[in-house]
C-alpha cells in the first residue's frame, strides 16, 4: 500500500495538468474564432469606407494611402515592432526557438497587429487579414494556457495559429493542412490532437455565429479529362513560376532596401514611396487592387468580368504593400492575383468552365507564393463547397510547388522568419598562445 502513495499523486498531478490543457484549448480557440469575426467585420468596414470615400474623391488616394502606410509604419515602430508585416512568420520563428520571444505572440502585440491592419485596409493597402490571425489567434492561445497554469509548449502556438486559419477562412481542414505545411516541426499524435482539437472549435465557432457560409460562395464546377491533362500543366508550371516569381521579388528587394544608405534607414520614407505605388496602382485600375482582393477574386470564380489587368495590377500593389513592413497578410491578396491569373486561363480554354479555370489560377499562384499545396487546395474546395475539381486541384498544386521552388529557392515565410530569430552570437577565437 505504501509503494501506491508515491504514484498516485502523479497520476492525479497529470490528470490536472491535462484539463487544465484542455479547458484552456476549449476557451482558447472558441476567443480566437470570435476575435477573427469581430477582425473580419471591421476589416469589411475599412474597405467600404474608403471605396466610399473614394468614390466621392476619385483622388482621395493619392493622399490618403501614402499618409496611412506612414501612418501604420511609425506606429508599428513605436508601439509593436514584432507585428510588422504578416504575423506568420512570427509564428514560424517562436517555433523553431528553444527560449522564443514573448513578444512575438503576445496578446498587446497581436491586438496592436489587428488594429493596424484596418487602419491599413482604411488607406485601401493590399493586405489580408488570415496572417494577421494566426499571430493574434496563437497569442489568445498562449495566453489562456497561462491562465489556466497549463504548460505553453510549441504545440499550444501551432494550435493556436492553426485555429486562427480555420476561424478567418471558415475552413477547418485548412488550418490542420497549414499546420501541418507551414508551422510544425515535428507532428506527433498529442500535438494533432490538440491541433484538430483547437481548429474545429475555432472554425465552428465562427461558423455558428457567422452562419455556414462559404469564403467564396458555393460553386460545382468540372472540366473533362482531356482539358485537366492539358490545363494543369500550364496551370501549375506558369502560375506557379509567378508565385515563385512574387517571393524571389520580395525577398530580393527587401535587400536591396536594407542595403540603401536612404531607404535603408528611413523606413517611413520607404512606407512613404510603397503607398504612392499602391495609391497609383489603384487608381490606374480602377479600383481594383483595393484592399484584400476578396470581392474581384469572388467575382472572377462565378464568371463575371474583372478585366486581364487585376493579376498583374494586385501583384504590384501586394509586393508594394508587403515591402512596406506594415502589418498585414498575403494570403488573400494571392488568391485574388490567381483569379487574376485565373482569368488569363479562360482566354486559352474558352469552352471550360471559368469558374473551374479561375480555381486552377488561384491554386497555383497561392502554392507558388506560400508552397504549401495541400493548404491551397483545400482551402478553396472548403472555400466554394465544390469538390469536383479536388484532383485536377491537387495536380496542378504539386506541379506549382515544383515550379515555386524553380524560381525561389526560399520557402517566403521561412526565409521571413529569419528577421525574428535570434542573431547568433560570435564564437571567441581560439587561443592560439603556445602551450607552456
Amino acid at each position: 500500500m505504501s509503494r501506491l502513495r508515491p504514484i498516485i499523486p502523479q497520476r492525479l498531478s497529470a490528470e490536472v495538468g491535462d484539463w487544465r490543457r484542455r479547458l484552456a484549448t476549449l476557451l482558447g480557440a472558441v476567443s480566437i474564432g470570435l476575435v477573427a469575426l469581430v477582425f473580419a467585420k471591421a476589416s469589411d468596414l475599412a474597405i467600404h469606407t474608403f471605396e466610399a470615400l473614394t468614390a466621392r474623391w476619385m483622388w482621395m488616394p493619392a493622399i490618403l494611402t501614402p499618409a496611412i502606410f506612414v501612418l501604420c509604419a511609425w506606429l508599428t515602430r513605436q508601439v509593436a515592432s514584432e507585428a510588422t508585416g504578416s504575423g506568420i512568420p512570427q509564428i514560424i520563428a517562436a517555433v523553431r526557438q528553444e527560449k522564443p520571444n514573448e513578444k512575438l505572440f503576445s496578446l498587446h502585440v497581436g491586438f496592436t497587429k489587428i488594429s493596424l491592419t484596418v487602419l491599413a485596409l482604411l488607406g485601401g493597402a493590399s493586405v489580408g487579414r488570415e496572417g494577421p490571425t494566426v499571430q493574434v489567434g496563437a497569442a489568445i492561445m498562449v495566453a489562456f494556457h497561462r491562465w489556466s497554469k497549463a504548460a505553453v509548449r510549441r504545440g499550444v502556438l501551432i494550435a493556436g495559429g492553426a485555429a486562427g486559419v480555420s476561424a478567418a477562412f471558415n475552413t477547418p481542414l485548412a488550418g490542420i493542412a497549414f499546420a501541418i505545411e507551414e508551422l510544425a516541426i515535428a507532428y506527433e499524435q498529442k500535438l494533432a490532437a490538440l491541433v484538430m482539437g483547437a481548429v474545429i472549435i475555432g472554425g465552428i465557432t465562427a461558423q455558428g455565429l457567422a452562419g455556414n457560409y462559404t469564403y467564396f460562395g458555393t460553386l460545382d464546377t468540372s472540366l473533362p479529362l482531356g482539358t485537366v491533362l492539358i490545363a494543369a500543366p500550364i496551370a501549375g508550371l506558369v502560375g506557379g513560376a509567378l508565385g515563385g516569381l512574387f517571393s524571389q521579388a520580395l525577398l530580393r528587394s527587401r535587400e536591396a532596401v536594407r542595403g540603401s544608405k536612404l531607404l535603408g534607414s528611413h523606413p517611413i520614407l520607404l512606407a512613404l514611396a510603397c503607398g504612392f505605388v499602391v495609391a497609383g496602382v489603384g487608381l490606374a485600375s480602377g479600383g481594383l487592387t483595393w484592399g484584400t482582393g476578396y470581392e474581384p477574386a469572388k467575382a472572377a470564380l462565378h464568371g463575371e468580368a474583372i478585366g486581364g489587368w487585376l493579376g498583374p495590377a494586385k501583384f504590384v500593389a501586394t509586393l508594394a504593400t508587403s515591402l512596406s513592413g506594415i502589418p498585414g497578410g498575403i494570403f488573400a491578396p494571392s488568391l485574388a492575383v490567381g483569379a487574376g491569373f485565373g482569368q488569363w486561363l479562360t482566354w486559352l480554354f474558352p469552352d471550360a468552365q471559368v469558374g473551374a479555370m479561375v480555381m486552377l489560377g488561384m491554386v497555383a499562384y497561392f502554392t507558388g507564393v506560400v508552397r504549401a499545396p495541400l493548404t491551397a487546395v483545400i482551402i478553396l474546395t472548403e472555400a466554394t463547397n465544390d469538390i469536383g475539381l479536388m484532383l485536377p486541384l491537387f495536380v496542378t498544386a504539386l506541379i506549382a510547388d515544383w515550379a515555386g521552388a524553380m524560381v525561389s529557392r526560399e520557402r517566403l515565410y521561412h526565409a521571413l522568419a529569419q528577421d525574428f530569430m535570434p542573431e547568433a552570437k560570435d564564437e571567441p577565437e581560439p587561443d592560439r598562445r603556445p602551450a607552456t
